[in-house]
């Protein structure tokens, strides 16, 4: 373990509860596997998160940043040091403005993508449609970039609020950032000198006023899709692979490999969607990245294309 008696008791007595030592990871991780954290702590308020921060770069304590753990794989043998998961501190969504006929709704890091989705139809506004199914948190589907082929969170996103690793809160604006598929990359004058990437605290996205009646017929006809054409019931991060900037989706390579049904240990390519690998019950993060390696290079040897994995893969 990184992390020494002092630093486990400082721990305890600032955050009690929670936080945990030892923490199987494969209980935080849509895949359901994953080795233990040295510590796993769900701050309570953003200020204990400020003040867990400055103490771990104080004390060169290595840390990492989660939602709600689906887009993530952690290796067997877990994470040194200490994973922060933002789910309990970062739950709030609001209006803060708008100009008639568009509307600024700010939804905190931690707020679950499907809640925003939810409440955007309740109240009756629209653009933020497309990511209905898509699993998650507010946080990370910014990080990501998340979206389909009917659009992106770029597209809504009007400013983002992070925190730097000094505890300095910025308000970033959309054009300040650099969004590209499935990815937003930091200008160096927002990670500081030691080169670490800001966390995001929550977004504030520009929506629109519409029907929620019609909304609401456009929510089910787009799970309905999602349910027809993607597994369910199977624990996974969703699609696994970044389609290629052209051609051929990650999904038709794989199909056309020939590799739907694959399986290394519990981890098996979705019959029903070749870009989804499945825990059927009983996988290890080996058996998923084992088939990860398998995939890339029966589909690099057939069609010279190189697949670039979605998920990010943490630990050793």
């Amino acid at each position: 373990m990184s992390i020494d008696k002092d630093s486990i008791n400082w721990l305890n007595n600032l955050f009690g509860g929670c936080v945990k030592f030892g923490e199987p990871m494969s209980r935080h991780t849509y895949f359901r596997v994953g080795g233990p954290a040295d510590a796993f702590i769900c701050p309570d308020n953003v200020e204990k998160l400020k003040e867990l921060l400055r103490w771990a770069g104080d004390k060169r304590i290595p840390h990492i940043v989660i939602g709600d753990g689906s887009n993530l794989i952690v290796r067997d043998k877990g994470i040194p040091g200490i994973v922060i998961a933002l789910t309990k501190c970062l739950n709030e969504i609001s209006r803060s403005g708008g100009n008639g006929e568009s509307v600024l709704i700010e939804a905190m890091a931690g707020v679950r993508t499907q809640t925003f989705c939810r409440y955007a139809i309740e109240e009756g506004l629209s653009g933020i449609n497309f990511a209905l199914g898509i699993p998650g948190t507010v946080g990370g589907a910014i990080m990501m970039n998340a979206g389909t082929s009917s659009g992106s969170i770029s597209d809504v996103l009007d400013s983002v609020n992070v925190m730097l690793s000094s505890g300095t809160m910025l308000r970033i604006k959309r054009e300040a950032l650099d969004f590209s598929y499935r990815k937003l990359s930091w200008d160096k004058n927002f990670t500081g000198s030691n080169r670490e990437e800001p966390i995001i605290i929550g977004g504030c996205f520009r929506l629109f006023q519409s029907n929620p009646v019609e909304l609401k017929k456009e929510a089910r006809a787009i799970l309905k899709k999602r349910r027809d054409n993607q597994p369910t019931g199977m624990a996974s991060a969703g699609c696994f692979f970044k389609n290629p900037p052209s051609g051929k989706t990650a999904g038709q390579l794989i199909d056309m490999a020939g590799l739907k049904g694959t399986r290394i240990g519990g981890a098996e390519i979705s019959a029903r969607h070749a870009n989804f690998i499945v825990n059927t019950g009983a996988a290890s993060a080996s058996d998923i990245l084992g088939l990860m390696q398998l995939v890339q290079e029966a589909v690099f040897k057939i069609f010279n294309v190189n697949l670039e994995p979605e998920v990010k893969i943490f630990g050793i």
